[in-house]
């Protein structure tokens, strides 16, 4: 045994100096003392990569028999292992922070999205320190650590500039490294990125041939292939989060036109034609059975002649943005190989932190972001089809519809969000360990869970669970190390019993068995039934005989399901799942939800060359009047450029100056745009200008009058004639004096927006008696029920 295996459950490692002779002179013979070396992990570790893909089904990527093709995927499993049993949370940042720590998402706060956190404690975004990361326990035992991509796991109140940034990745996260973006997802052209805890520019443009997984690719291998040749004796853990596929899908036009005319057939067929592959590939049981399409899908058949086409190409960019990303996976392992150290590399391949998903509504999205604001009639058939040349590209902010996530989730039911049912839950996963894994190209069927990876990990790196951590002492592990199945193939599985739940989705794994009931549906975001919890139906299906739920037996054995869903409560009490919240859009207004709020009261002062502030470090101006006054210096010849922008192409507003006047606009999704332009130029000088926004109330998304003055004297005036009501962007921010990501305005590009003037201060202000915003939820409900 390793004589320090005992100070490794306490990190970090102790210093114990042994006792020995001290001389008094450095020049003395008897001067000794022993060599300083080097924390490493004990002999043998392996370096580590996992990659997480995002929002991928189970029937989504070529190596698990879906039509998109994954080529670096295949040549993985057939030197490794597939899972066709590996589970995740249903959703992005709880599988993530799960697979992290090993823990259950509810006992680590993220019973939901940072977005929609809570106070209860299951629900709050914050991780315990009682539950550290396994990114810093391999860090403390020696190990070196990088992220690249995607970290949702950032409590919004935390996400600004001034952090705190003890969730951050490169911080309380454990990795040295950090090389990414915070949040659920980002415009693949023009990302909001962060090099550690400090926000920099892509190095180039999307004209010039950007994209952010490339971008995260280059700085992967760059990594590895400098950590290998200065630390050749430390293993490494990267962890490779790309962004990609969660909306928007934007990948090169030329390789979603590989796929044209490939899913004319529509999504009813698509299925039919992937359950006969995963049968062929052996990666589904002989004796599954390929589960029909619920009524609230649509089939393909029912959907308009004139959408059709606009369909197909949804999926076809869909397709070449999986197969886009797998290429560049592909190259960090090319990288690892070069390097010789791929054979003792434990590799994990998770296709997908969820299943496919259903958030771009039946028709699909042009500008996902008008669904999560209840706006999604706006986008009518005719307007998609306008539209069907940019989907993809630097002008769009694309999802697909909800029948293709189906499709992809094949032979199983429902989507993401869906924790209840196997499609929202069940990721095709592979795992490649020459050294560790005697079989090539075997499949595990053993049920597994994203909480079990942190603890495999620790098992094949020889390191123990840590009981402190910091000074802190630590909960065990929740999930149950894989590694028995790496060469038993058939030894009976050891995590026999798993809860899951969502938004009031949920359900039970105990031994073969799951009971089961869906809640409510992901893509009514706003608006929408839904039943008492105790009136939810719940099914019951034999995992032993049964691979993809398709036969209820509730009515058979009802006295198994009362079994399991008494279980079910057990376990959701034991791990915080209680209070089930199954709201949605309402979670994203703070006041409703209960988590704290960066800013507090009705207005907030912003300084030249504040930027990257998301939307909770902003003062919400949202369903009520506003106004923004901005001190600033204006040198002979006039100014230009931008005095304060939030959001961006896709949705947001901007009060700047062009052509020596002052302007306002709204840009409602990037559908519809209202402009306010002064009557005459700024003079030179110090001056003060101000904008007065004069809602018209009456609910939610309302439009209202504009009015804008030059040092008290009113210049100009205009109407907006509608707004977002919930959310502008989730990856563009606001700033002062310029514009980062995309322009809310077509009068100026990010390059040219920076203000050429002074700022000396803007301030927002909302007005400390305007409660417009505090409406009452069944209001809202009503609202966005009215609107669809």
């Amino acid at each position: 045994m390793n004589p320090d295996r005992h100070a490794r459950t306490m990190l970090p490692i102790p210093d114990r100096p042994s006792p020995g002779l001290t001389t008094y002179d450095a020049k003395d013979p008897e001067t000794a003392y022993p060599p300083i070396e080097p924390l490493l992990p004990p002999e043998g570790a392996p370096n580590v990569l996992i990659v997480l893909l995002d929002d991928v089904g189970f029937g989504a990527s070529s190596a698990f028999g879906g039509p998109c093709e994954t080529p670096n995927a295949e040549r993985l499993a057939a030197g490794g292992l597939k899972y066709n049993r590996f589970h995740t949370t249903a959703l992005c940042a709880p599988t993530r922070q799960a697979m992290l720590t090993g823990r259950n998402h509810h006992s680590v706060g993220m019973g939901s999205i940072t977005e929609t956190a809570t106070s209860a404690p299951g629900n709050s975004s914050l991780r315990p320190n009682t539950k550290a990361p396994l990114a810093m326990t391999l860090k403390l035992n020696g190990y070196s650590t990088a992220q690249f991509g995607k970290c949702h796991e950032v409590p919004v109140w935390q996400s600004s500039p001034m952090g705190p940034f003890d969730a951050w990745p490169s911080a309380g996260g454990g990795f040295e490294t950090f090389y990414g973006f915070i949040g659920g997802e980002n415009n693949q052209w023009e990302p909001a990125l962060y090099d550690g805890t400090t926000p920099v520019e892509p190095p180039m443009t999307a004209e010039e041939g950007y994209h952010l997984t490339e971008d995260l690719a280059d700085h992967a291998v760059s990594w590895i292939r400098t950590q290998k040749a200065l630390m050749p004796d430390k293993p490494f853990f990267v962890y490779f989060a790309p962004g990609a596929t969660h909306a928007p899908h934007h990948v090169p036009t030329e390789r979603a036109d590989k796929y044209k005319g490939k899913f004319a057939d529509g999504w009813d067929v698509q299925r039919e034609k992937t359950f006969a592959r995963q049968q062929a590939l052996g990666v589904i049981p002989a004796d599954a059975q390929l589960t029909p399409r619920h009524d609230e899908i649509p089939a393909w058949d029912d959907m308009p002649a004139e959408l059709k086409p606009v369909l197909e190409r949804q999926m076809e960019v869909y397709a070449g943005f999986l197969e886009h990303t797998d290429f560049h996976v592909g190259r960090v392992l090319d990288a690892i190989e070069d390097l010789g150290v791929l054979e003792n590399t434990l590799v994990y391949y998770i296709i997908g932190d969820n299943g496919a998903s259903a958030e771009g509504t039946v028709n699909g999205a042009f500008n996902e972001m008008a669904n999560f604001n209840g706006m999604a009639a706006l986008e009518t058939p005719e307007f998609m089809a306008s539209k069907i040349d940019e989907l993809g590209t630097p002008s769009s902010y694309n999802h697909y519809a909800v029948g293709w996530a189906w499709a992809m989730n094949s032979p199983l039911q429902w989507t993401k969000q869906v924790a209840s049912h196997w499609g929202g839950t069940r990721n095709g996963t592979i795992v490649h360990w020459p050294k560790g894994i005697d079989e090539q190209g075997g499949l595990r069927t053993q049920f597994t869970h994203c909480i079990d990876v942190a603890p495999t990990i620790l098992e094949a790196a020889g390191l123990p669970e840590p009981t402190t951590v910091n000074g802190v002492q630590q909960s065990p592990m929740e999930g149950t190390s894989m590694l028995y199945s790496f060469n038993e193939p058939d030894t009976p599985e050891r995590h026999d019993l798993q809860y899951f739940e969502m938004f009031g989705n949920r359900g039970v794994y105990f031994k073969g068995w799951s009971a089961v009931t869906k809640h409510r549906t992901p893509w009514q975001m706003v608006g929408g039934v839904v039943p008492a919890f105790d009136d939810d139906v719940w099914e019951l299906y034999d995992g032993s005989v049964d691979f993809s739920q398709a036969r209820n037996l509730a009515s058979e054995q009802p006295d198994r399901l009362h079994e399991l869903q008494r279980l079910w409560l057990i376990e959701a009490v034991k791990y915080n799942v209680l209070p089930i919240d199954d709201r949605t859009a309402e979670r994203l207004n703070p006041e409703l939800a209960g988590r704290p709020t960066l800013i507090r009261g009705s207005s907030q002062v912003l300084y030249a060359g504040m930027g990257r502030l998301s939307e909770s470090s902003v003062v919400s101006i949202k369903n009520k009047s506003f106004s923004v006054t901005a001190e600033i210096d204006v040198p002979e010849g006039g100014a230009e450029g931008v005095i304060i922008a939030q959001g961006g192409r896709f949705g947001g507003w901007s009060v700047f100056v062009s052509g020596g006047r002052v302007k306002f606009v709204y840009n409602v999704l990037g559908i519809q745009s209202f402009t306010t332009e002064a009557e005459s130029q700024i003079p030179a000088g110090r001056h003060q200008v101000r904008m007065e926004f004069a809602y018209d109330g009456g609910g939610l998304a309302k439009g209202g009058d504009v009015t804008l003055y030059h040092d008290g004297e009113q210049v100009g005036a205009g109407r907006v004639g509608a707004t977002q009501p919930l959310i502008f962007s989730a990856d563009e921010t606001t700033d002062v004096g310029y514009e980062s990501g995309t322009a809310v305005s077509p009068d100026y590009t990010p390059q040219s927006s920076r203000f050429t003037g002074k700022i000396h201060w803007v301030k927002i202000d909302t007005g400390a008696d305007d409660h417009e915003h505090l409406i009452d939820p069944e209001e809202r409900l009503r609202v966005a029920m009215a609107r669809q």
